[in-house]
């Protein structure tokens, strides 16, 4: 299975200041992410490689890890250093890391 070689860290080890690629849909974007972080949906990142940030490693994260993986391993076939972030959004609210939502104070769906 390919997870095992997928370059992968923990929430704790994703610096405050890093790069954070969110691959969720709208609605659960909408509830609560990283702030900070970009938003490209999981099925628009072929389409929209070109604003993947560049100018560092990008933690890709979803909302347990699943998807984010997928786009992980695709980002590093195009040469982006990028890891998946394990456990995703709900390890990133339980770790008490910053959640925003569009309206305010966020939460994860």
């Amino acid at each position: 299975m390919f997870h095992s070689q997928l370059p992968a860290v923990d929430v704790s080890d994703v610096p405050a200041d890093g790069i954070v690629l969110d691959v969720r849909e709208n609605d659960e974007w909408a509830a609560g992410h990283a702030e900070g972080a970009v938003h490209i949906p999981m099925g628009e990142v072929v389409a929209r490689i070109a604003e993947v940030p560049d100018g560092g490693r990008v933690h890709v994260v979803c909302r347990v890890g699943g998807r984010s993986a997928q786009v992980t391993q695709y980002l590093v076939a195009q040469g982006v250093d990028a890891v998946n972030v394990n456990g995703g959004m709900l390890d990133w609210e339980a770790a008490g890391r910053p959640v925003v939502a569009d309206g305010g104070e966020g939460y994860v769906l």
